[in-house]
């Protein structure tokens, strides 16, 4: 329903924002007592390497043994970018500031886990650390803005990652326990919305980013250690799903008044053809993605996956208690990244095994792409906030959707990026024609509204952002924060509660 006073579709009090990631903005890696994490050694990937993940490269920051300890004995062969960010650690006062003027009323970062235990399972936590994040918050409420806060966003501490394999181990779900409730009781009342795994059905496609697990290199020559290997995943998975069930408890436990979602990357799937192989496969495909979703949200494991287990050898391994914990550990809310949607085509196999890729092998002709050849579908948009909101009757938040792009900024970090207003406003009018649909959206974050470092390829030059930073791919520049024309376009569309979308009359301040 339109509201009458203000004629916008967006409720009062609708969640206007941005969104990041500790590892991608703060830097100072090795400052305030934090450990070294995952993300410190994410190698840079340029453009022209990365290719849009087909053909098969090394996929999305993913690292070897080999490579990892090159990198820990000869840091200084490697650009690893995440370690610098964009320099939140200490810029984060006019860092936001700036998502401030745009009149943002959420904004969406995570805790550096190792920030906080620097091993991940030390026996105090950094007090240099928890003090950081109470000044980060005391001023987002300063500046009207209230923070979402991600437990773990592709960010594990280093030490659990080489000591026990990460979350192949339930030491490392102990110790996120620990962690979780950590953060809840220091921030109880400063942060009232809290997601547990950033993106956590991506442990298909790199185990090692999103969940800590290093692996041997590879005996057959190619370049990416982490095709296959199902069941390692799954069980990795499973613990995931039984450390996020723990946080939910004990969220609901110490702060009543908070809320605790889910994220996962949202994977919409089109059949190629009207087949209907071409339909069944975009079912099986829709099994790996609604998995995890199912599980933090219904608490328990569907019927469709038993099959693919066991005709793929798949056994979890459970420890006594924890269909419990998945059931009483549900979330509150539902949350998803959105940036395109895939064309499936029949693979001939009775029961499929998930693509394991970021970007669909198939083009859609229908669509137009960006810049790393990602579809541009923002009806796709209205589709998948459909099927959640069906499947699970539970509020959504937006926790991701944006433009990656080659800007060509001026000496004052401004650029005419009409691409990227073009792409915002036709997202947020289907978000607007799903909430008329019927579906309880709570709020949006645009990823990237500041220029950070990209998580995929630890890219600056992929830049999102409405403000720009003066940063290169190798740390040069003079951090000088500049407003887009997109800063604009978004100030105004906040200011309406999204019942403006028009792109004229922009006023460049």
């Amino acid at each position: 329903m339109v509201n009458s006073s203000t004629g916008s579709v967006f409720p009062d009090g609708f969640l206007w924002g941005g969104a990041t990631a500790a590892n991608q903005i703060e830097g100072a890696y090795d400052e305030g007592r934090r450990g070294l994490a995952t993300s410190d050694f994410a190698p840079f990937i340029s453009r022209e390497a990365n290719r849009g993940y087909e053909g098969d490269p090394l996929p999305h920051n993913a690292m070897t043994r080999e490579m990892l300890d090159d990198a820990l004995e000869h840091p200084e062969k490697w650009n690893l970018p995440k370690r610098r960010g964009i320099d939140f650690y200490h810029r984060y006062r006019e860092q936001l500031a700036e998502l401030a003027a745009m009149g943002f009323k959420v904004f969406r970062m995570s805790i550096s886990w190792s920030r906080i235990f620097p091993n991940g399972d030390d026996a105090e936590p950094n007090e240099e650390g928890l003090a950081f994040y109470d000044a980060v918050f005391d001023e987002c409420h300063r500046l009207g803005m209230e923070p979402l806060v991600t437990l773990c966003h592709f960010d594990t501490p280093l030490n659990l990652a080489l000591k026990y394999g990460g979350f192949k181990s339930r030491h490392t779900v102990d110790a996120f326990e620990r962690y979780a409730e950590t953060v809840f009781s220091r921030y109880k009342g400063k942060v009232k919305y809290w997601l547990t795994f950033n993106e956590i059905n991506n442990v298909l496609t790199n185990p090692f980013t999103c969940s800590g697990v290093v692996l041997p290199d590879p005996n057959d020559g190619t370049h990416n250690p982490y095709k296959g290997d199902w069941a390692m995943k799954y069980q990795v998975s499973h613990n995931q799903f039984v450390a996020s069930a723990k946080a939910v408890i004990k969220c609901h436990e110490i702060d009543p008044e908070a809320k605790i979602g889910n994220m996962v990357c949202r994977l919409e799937n089109y059949a190629e053809s009207p087949k209907p192989e071409d339909q069944l496969q975009v079912l099986f495909e829709d099994h790996f993605n609604w998995f995890y979703s199912d599980v933090q949200a219904k608490g328990e494991y569907p019927y469709y996956m038993k099959r693919f287990f066991d005709e793929n050898d798949i056994h979890i391994e459970m420890e006594p208690g924890d269909e419990e914990t998945l059931k009483a550990g549900t979330v509150d809310f539902v949350t998803i990244s959105y940036y395109m949607t895939y064309i499936m085509r029949y693979k001939g196999e009775p029961v499929p095994k998930p693509s394991g890729s970021l970007v669909s092998a198939i083009k859609n002709p229908y669509l137009e792409a960006s810049e790393w050849g990602w579809p541009i579908d923002p009806l796709g948009f209205r589709i998948t906030l459909n099927h959640i909101y069906d499947r699970y009757h539970l509020p959504i938040f937006i926790s991701e959707n944006g433009l990656g792009a080659v800007d060509q900024l001026d000496e004052n970090g401004y650029v005419e990026d009409d691409y990227r207003i073009d792409y915002l406003k036709r997202h947020v009018e289907q978000l607007g024609e799903a909430i008329k649909d019927g579906v309880d959206v709570f709020g949006y974050a645009w990823w990237g509204p500041i220029d950070l470092v990209s998580s995929g390829t630890s890219e600056v030059s992929k830049r999102y952002g409405f403000v720009s930073v003066d940063l290169d791919d190798f740390g040069s520049g003079t951090h000088k924060l500049g407003r887009k024309k997109s800063f604009y376009y978004y100030k105004k569309l906040i200011a309406s509660n999204g019942a403006d979308l028009s792109t004229d009359n922009i006023v460049i301040e």
